[in-house]
């Protein structure tokens, strides 16, 4: 046994040193502007380096051949402990954060949630906003599939690791024969995207700096920004279909952009009934809050309620988070509308949040069966997805997913009610967190920096159990995990 934790320790170690690289590119940037985030750039860089080298050095030679079991726990430690570092800088750099603060933005960033407790982002230093929309963009493909990709010398069995961190219900398929090549191949689709999607902005009107950090948390559904004012700082509907375009690529699954990319076709998006259904609530959902906007009189012609209240729903249900005039005054059922898209989320496979739409096909048909079961007691119906049967044992795994989450969801709930939140606040606060969505209501409407100690934990939590799809930490939490 003891070996099993060497080796974990020496994974943890590996990868704490390897999170203080973050902190480079940004003490580049504040050298080169000469800006004063230059020296807390490098404290930061030195002490997550030594905390990642004390902890690997003593076992670096340890090996053992991990379990599956071992993945969750390392893959829910890696989010923890990458949060807990990679908040540092918000604590030595403006915009000077308390311990509890900069972890709620490290793990907002690393997970793509995009929730802020900072105000006043138009003055932050440009290094500050860099490494911010940098955490986005690491976070979107995920830190544990980087490092199974770039990582081969950690020895870890490396499916254990891409099992408890892929999203959506269909873990299992592999792009590639080995692991690390699949990883690899999920990065050089998200990349490529990523360096399109900048050009876009830029070719759109954004500067070369704000186009760069943009696309870093547009294709990973992340939704930083460097203005306060989100998309709304451009006014351009140029530059929002733009946004809306890559947002929706990014909560497409990965594996079909690879294969796109491999094969040089499109055919196999038409034949996605997941891909279809997602598109088909964009369409309604963008009709139905139009529609509620135009006719409330909010916006003067069809047009302008098409083109806000399309954005915001792209935004939402891809979980981006992205804004332009802010919804929370919407009038009517816009903007409760636009928090439950959140729970829906992007497709299975891609850098959305949200219980993914696969599952939701999936627990809805189940729903029909046993209606169906109840007017013929004794017929035989079975789930089907896309025109292919979806195992029972997938049925049932869906199934208990959505009750966790939804029991997750309702118990923090709560837990920031019983805090003194109103529960407005309270709702729409672990909404956004959960889901990774980002943006909620009344209180947390433009950032959480009004919110108590104890609420910021348990969004901070809520973020790295949504991200992680829940089952990835609860399962922590069970004593059958913890005995042999």
């Amino acid at each position: 046994m003891n070996h099993r934790y060497q080796t974990v320790q020496r994974i943890f170690g590996a990868i704490v040193a390897l999170s203080s690289l973050i902190t480079v590119p940004p003490m580049i940037i504040a050298h080169a502007l000469g800006e004063p985030s230059q020296g807390a750039f490098f404290d930061s860089f030195v002490i997550i380096g030594a905390a990642g080298l004390l902890l690997w050095w003593p076992v670096r030679h340890a090996h053992y051949d991990l379990r599956l079991r071992d993945g969750f726990l390392i893959t829910t430690s890696i989010w923890v402990i990458a949060s807990l570092v990679t908040a540092i800088p918000f604590m030595l750099a403006e915009p000077y954060l308390s311990y509890t603060d900069a972890v709620f933005e490290a793990a907002s960033g690393l997970t793509t949630t995009g929730a802020t407790v900072i105000q006043g982002l138009d003055a932050l230093p440009r290094s500050v906003l860099f490494y911010r929309q940098s955490l986005n963009f690491l976070g979107g493909m995920g830190i544990v599939i980087l490092a199974v990709a770039i990582l081969p010398m950690l020895k870890v069995g490396g499916m254990q690791l891409f099992r408890a961190e892929s999203t959506g219900p269909t873990r299992d398929n592999k792009l590639t024969p080995r692991i690390a090549e699949t990883a690899r191949a999920l990065w050089k689709v998200y990349l490529g995207l990523s360096l399109m999607c900048a050009l876009a902005y830029w070719l759109g009107g954004m500067s070369l700096f704000d186009a760069i950090c943009h696309a870093m948390s547009t294709t990973a559904t992340g939704g930083f920004s460097t203005h306060d004012s989100s998309f709304g700082y451009w006014h351009s509907p140029l530059i929002d279909g733009v946004a809306m375009l890559f947002m929706l690529l990014g909560g497409i699954n990965f594996g079909m952009h690879w294969y796109a990319w491999r094969r040089a076709t499109i055919s196999h998006y038409q034949a996605d009934a997941e891909l279809f259904t997602f598109l088909v609530i964009a369409v309604i959902a963008t009709l139905v809050v139009a529609a509620n906007l135009f006719l409330s009189g909010h916006f003067p012609t069809v047009a302008d309620a098409l083109h806000y209240g399309g954005f915001q729903v792209v935004s939402n249900l891809t979980t981006t988070g992205f804004v332009t005039t802010g919804y929370t005054n919407w009038p009517g059922l816009a903007p409760l509308l636009l928090v439950l898209l959140g729970f829906v989320g992007g497709c299975a496979g891609s850098t959305a949040g949200g219980m993914k739409v696969a599952r939701l096909q999936m627990v809805v048909r189940q729903g029909l069966r046993e209606i169906k079961q109840l007017v013929h007691p004794k017929g035989q119906f079975v789930v089907k997805v896309g025109g292919r049967r979806v195992s029972e044992s997938v049925v049932i795994s869906v199934a208990g997913f959505c009750t966790l989450y939804l029991i997750s969801f309702l118990v923090m709930t709560l837990a920031l009610a019983a805090s003194g939140l109103d529960i407005v606040t309270a709702f729409s606060a672990i909404a956004a967190c959960l889901n990774n969505t980002g943006t909620g209501l009344d209180g947390v409407a433009n950032h959480f920096g009004s919110l108590g100690d104890f609420s910021v934990w348990v969004c901070s939590f809520a973020m790295i159990l949504g991200r992680l799809e829940v089952f990835t930490v609860l399962v922590l939490l069970t004593p059958q995990f913890w005995s042999e």
